[in-house]
């Protein structure tokens, strides 16, 4: 995973031209709906409600890269080796996506603030949307795909 600010975006040469372009153009105004960035790369924005540690679960994808961006609020995001986990929803091709069982709170987290950026790659499990305090607070994202 690699996580920085999100003015340092462009020094990341594995990522395309178009899809910092297009965070760069990212905005609290941005509607809510799915951009096709590119054929091999696309954007969803969201809004939703952060959850508590105890309902999270973990998830990995294996053809695209995730980069995830908070456009208002503030979330954890927990992350591991998807190695490490146990499969409790066998990957689904058509969404790419697999879950796992463990509980999250024994790992690490990163907290997305609107400032910076993670970069989640397929080895890498993840659980977003966690509550960053004690109270669930709404969150606008957006979740940038890039297929590898």
């Amino acid at each position: 995973m690699i996580t920085d600010k999100i003015e340092n975006i462009s020094l990341y040469k594995n990522i395309p031209d178009e899809v910092i372009s297009f965070i760069k153009g990212l905005n609290t105004n941005t509607e809510e709906k799915r951009y096709e960035i590119s054929d091999n790369c696309y954007a969803n924005i969201e809004s939703y409600i952060t959850k508590d540690e105890d309902i999270a679960k973990f998830e990995a994808h294996k053809n695209y890269i995730d980069i995830q961006i908070l456009l208002t609020g503030v979330e954890n995001i927990y992350y591991t080796d998807k190695n490490n986990l146990s499969v409790a929803i066998p990957y689904n091709e058509e969404k790419d996506i697999e879950f796992y069982s463990n509980s999250i709170k024994p790992y690490n987290f990163l907290t997305l603030d609107g400032t910076n950026f993670a970069m989640i790659f397929p080895h890498e499990a993840h659980a977003p949307q966690v509550k960053q305090s004690s109270t669930s607070k709404k969150v606008k994202k957006a979740v940038i795909k890039i297929k590898i």
